[in-house]
């Protein structure tokens, strides 16, 4: 499946560095917006495919590290390249700490910024691979039953269909019936391939 155009965002309040940038990653087809401020940025549209930040730390109003944490508390998971012509330590150490993918310091090489978008593209679209098949196990678990959600617990727990029968009451033949009517709708093939789903759905075994 073709994947959606990626995006490089740059906030800047300098114009001269921000059409460098923008330069710099068009001539290896990227497609870039560009803000002068994080206010302008957060004003406009979010965009669709698998995109990244390139961020001043200091601008006028809202810093480059106050809008990571921003974003971090309002879940909203974007890769950010720090880009800073005065940098120190602790500036450094937060930034990374909150998750950053570099810290660059003006002047840095074209390359060193070109290889973290790179990163930083590539980690936003297998994030947003990881929420789509998330959300389609979300849809197929939606579909089962309340008896299948039931079974499907205990399934992935370890039970048999004997063990399973005795703890909720059912018949053992009861039991295989649901256990193939929630394979057939959760699209699992295997049990560890329902228990890998049943993972990734946050499935917690209740105490036996």
């Amino acid at each position: 499946m073709p994947d959606e155009n990626p995006s490089v965002l740059i906030i800047d309040d300098d114009p001269e560095f921000r059409d460098s940038v923008g330069r710099l990653l068009r001539t290896v087809g990227l497609h870039t917006r560009q803000f002068s401020s994080v206010s302008d940025f957060l004003k406009a549209d979010q965009v669709d495919g698998p995109s990244c930040l390139v961020l001043d730390v200091r601008m006028p109003g809202q810093s480059g590290l106050e809008l990571q944490r921003d974003l971090a508390a309002a879940n909203r998971q974007m890769p950010i390249i720090f880009i800073t012509a005065h940098a120190d330590v602790p500036m450094t150490v937060q930034a990374m700490k909150g998750g950053a993918i570099e810290f660059l310091t003006k002047p840095f090489r074209d390359q060193d910024l070109l290889e973290a978008v790179g990163v930083g593209l590539a980690r936003d679209r297998a994030r947003r691979e990881s929420d789509r098949a998330l959300s389609v196990l979300r849809q197929r678990f939606e579909t089962l039953s309340s008896r299948e959600r039931e079974v499907i617990i205990q399934v992935v727990a370890g039970r048999l269909n004997k063990q399973i029968a005795n703890d909720i009451g059912i018949s053992e033949s009861t039991v295989k019936v649901h256990r193939t009517n929630l394979m057939r709708k959760m699209k699992a093939r295997s049990l560890p391939e329902l228990s890998r789903m049943a993972d990734m759905l946050k499935l917690a075994p209740e105490k036996l």
